[in-house]
């Protein structure tokens, strides 16, 4: 029994990715307080050194750490795209001479590159495919189509794995039926100045996880996938040229029902950007990968263009200081809890938008509004507000720079004090390069989607009468979802605590919802059961606007009683336009519904009220 238990601790904690674990204990002689322990034998050999079966068993596993690599692996397929990647490559191809791994190939798909890439591969074992310049996308869907293996590993030319890396990756596949998998990305630690520095810094490539075991998104530097599961997909989407395409596949993937697994083990080091230029030209090209990703799944999005992501993002770049609650630890009463966990508090709404890069527009905007001053002396107030914009973000950054831990520099105070400043400038530059990337491609606060319909928005209750087809609410909801979807609008679905079912997004500003009821009212012939549908579809402003073009008008009024008539002209502006935007967007918003509901009707049914005759077929 002792053998057996022993077996499977050391097997399960190796092949969790743990460094390493102690056999407790050597012999069954034991003492405590200078008194023989005599009823204690938990020892892998007895009290005079005998040994037990226990410890044949250890020995076994011991040798055969992190797992038994015997020909019943799986056959993989490791694929490294590259375009001029000369400089680290060479890096990454000796690493995988080191794997161990029973059976694999590597792929090295060249990208059109006009550097030495193809002659350094060319020294390796490797299959090299060239090709013309095509995106990293295409070279990756190049890479799958010519693998043998039925795993397919993707590892990028500035990474280098683990020797284990591939036993770990794959036995997540062994372990169950998930589509795809992958591990941590972890920077050199003898890299540059910069590349440390970007290290702290937010925009890394990194993981995002659902549970310990179980991803939603996989960084493209370290995954893996089944090969026929990326032929069902069609691959990787190649409008994707530079980022953007490991998110979309993670998604497409979990649209299809399948997992993608996280194995801590399956570990790559991975180079990190080593000047502040190609820093700002990764955050720029993921700010446009972001607008992409917007126009392809609005649903993912809100209201910003930001993500919510379902799971918790991993790596050192997200702190967040301006939270109003802590961490706490489980200690139990009187410290008498047996694991003592810290659980933590996920940052508020307020704390998540001082860090947007859209929190730079709001600086701008204040920044705009100061010179008006000379006109309308209040206007000064503005820098005031000028300064609280500029606090959050400022701080925000000197305190990720000084609290960033950096090995080398821990007995060096200047070169730490030069490590940190420059992290905090990092840490500044990076939402101001993700924003100038998302406003080129289109991901703007005032963008919009669908078509644009201008209408009032007045509130619209729509009634529907059934004499047959009887379909329930989600059947029905599911049906008028489908037909909004299709005008291009961006819809979605009401949460377990709201009191709305669907709502359709006009813009920034303003949207629309819908409640749907259903009253039975039974059969008046067999077997066809009737149904009064009512639909209550009205319109949502969202507050804070509201609240700011009240503000706009209270000041543009005190002007008016000053006889300030040109500041009161400027202030009237902005708070005209804001209302008129949300008039614009809620009416567009409600039109959506109420226009789509005369395509979910089905023979028997025909709409009583809240829709124009003309508009009812």
């Amino acid at each position: 029994a002792q053998a057996r238990t022993l077996e499977w601790q050391a097997r399960t904690i190796f092949a969790g990715g743990c460094a390493g674990l102690f056999v407790f204990a050597w012999t069954d002689e034991w003492f405590r307080g200078g008194n023989e322990i005599e009823d204690w034998k938990f020892g892998i050999t007895t009290r005079d050194r005998t040994p037990k079966p226990a410890l044949e068993v250890v020995k076994q596993v011991f040798q055969h750490v992190p797992f038994h690599a015997d020909d019943s692996w799986p056959f993989v397929s490791v694929v490294i795209c590259s375009y001029n990647g000369s400089r680290t490559i060479r890096h990454s191809l000796e690493a995988l001479r080191k794997v161990e791994y029973p059976k694999f190939e590597v792929i090295v798909v060249d990208d059109g590159s006009r550097d030495a890439t193809p002659n350094i591969a060319g020294e390796f074992d490797v299959r090299l495919i060239r090709q013309a310049n095509a995106g990293l996308s295409a070279a990756r869907n190049t890479g799958w189509q010519n693998a043998k293996g039925e795993i397919v590993a993707y590892l990028d030319d500035d990474a280098a794995p683990d020797p284990h890396w591939l036993l770990y990756l794959v036995s997540a596949f062994v372990a169950g039926n998930d589509a795809g998998a992958g591990g941590p990305n972890i920077a050199f630690q003898d890299d540059t100045f910069v590349a440390q520095c970007v290290d702290h810094s937010p925009g890394n490539p990194t993981h995002v996880l659902l549970t310990d075991r179980i991803a939603e998104h996989l960084p493209g530097c370290n995954m893996a996938f089944r090969r026929t599961c990326l032929e069902a997909i069609g691959g990787f989407d190649a409008t994707f040229r530079i980022a953007g395409d490991d998110v979309d596949l993670c998604w497409r993937l979990q649209d299809r029902g399948w997992q993608l697994a996280f194995h801590p083990g399956a570990m790559v080091w991975h180079h990190r950007r080593g000047t502040v230029k190609t820093y700002w030209r990764q955050q720029l090209n993921y700010g446009r990968a972001e607008a992409m990703l917007e126009r392809k799944w609005p649903e993912k999005y809100n209201a910003v263009g930001h993500l919510t992501w379902n799971g918790r993002l991993y790596g050192k770049g997200f702190r967040h200081f301006f939270r109003w609650s802590q961490s706490r630890i489980y200690h139990g009463s009187w410290g008498t809890a047996l694991f003592q966990s810290v659980y933590g508090v996920a940052p508020g709404m307020l704390t998540t938008f001082l860090m947007m890069p859209e929190w730079y527009l709001l600086i701008g905007v204040l920044a705009i509004i100061l010179p008006f001053g000379t006109l309308y002396a209040p206007l000064h107030y503005s820098l005031v507000l000028l300064a609280l914009a500029v606090f959050p973000p400022v701080t925000q950054a000197w305190l990720c720079g000084q609290h960033a831990f950096f090995r080398d520099a821990q007995q060096q105070p200047l070169r730490r004090q030069a490590l940190a400043a420059t992290t905090a400038m990092l840490h500044f530059l990076q939402p101001a390069a993700r924003l100038i990337g998302r406003l080129r491609q289109g991901l703007t606060p005032w963008r919009r989607r669908g078509a644009d319909r201008k209408k009032f928005p007045w509130s619209k209750n729509v009634v529907i009468w059934s004499e047959k087809n009887w379909r329930g609410p989600e059947q029905r909801l599911q049906s008028l979802k489908l037909a909004m979807s299709e005008s291009g609008a961006v819809v979605l679905n009401g949460g377990d605590y709201d009191t709305w079912d669907l709502e359709v997004r006009g813009g920034l500003l303003g949207s629309a919802r819908v409640q749907l009821v259903i009253e039975e009212h039974g059969e008046k012939i067999p077997g066809e059961l009737r149904q009064l549908v009512r639909l209550r579809v009205w319109p949502v402003a969202l507050p804070s606007v509201l609240a700011l073009a009240s503000l706009f008008a209270v000041l543009a009024m005190i002007a008016a009683t000053q006889l300030e008539w040109i500041a009161w002209a400027v202030l009237n502006v902005p708070a005209l336009v804001l209302l008129l935007r949300v008039l614009h967007e809620c009416g567009s918003a409600l039109e959506v519904i109420v226009s789509a509901v005369p395509a979910t009707l089905k023979p028997g049914e025909k709409i009583v009220s809240g829709v124009k005759p003309h508009e009812r077929t």
